[in-house]
């Protein structure tokens, strides 16, 4: 399945089912008890959910710094990581968040 992510100010942004959930968990949209087939971002909503997903970007990054620290440290070997990184996956869903934030239009997905 694919996420399709629409709005009258922007293109559409497509993602994989896994990725586009991820970005729905971490702005509230979507959980295990409430999965997110068909939803709407609106304008009021949008700026707590750059936030979020601006916040989960760091946290994600500062977790990979301190692996690598303390791999380092150990003499180890470096860990790896998704060659995707959250903060690549995010940007063209956080762009169209601007977008959709000035032309004050929602996005909408699954209708």
């Amino acid at each position: 399945m694919l996420y399709k992510f629409k709005s009258k100010a922007t293109g559409d942004v497509i993602m994989l089912q896994a990725n586009g959930q991820r970005l729905l968990e971490i702005i509230g949209k979507h959980s295990a008890t409430e999965p997110s087939v068909k939803g709407i971002l609106l304008p009021e909503q949008m700026p707590q959910a750059l936030a979020a997903l601006a916040a989960a970007v760091q946290l994600e990054e500062a977790q990979q710094q301190a692996a690598m620290a303390q791999a380092q440290a150990e003499h180890l070997l470096p860990p790896r990581f998704e060659a995707v990184s959250l903060r690549q996956r995010s940007t063209p869903f956080m762009e169209m968040i601007r977008e959709c934030m000035k032309a004050e239009e929602s996005i909408t997905w699954g209708v």
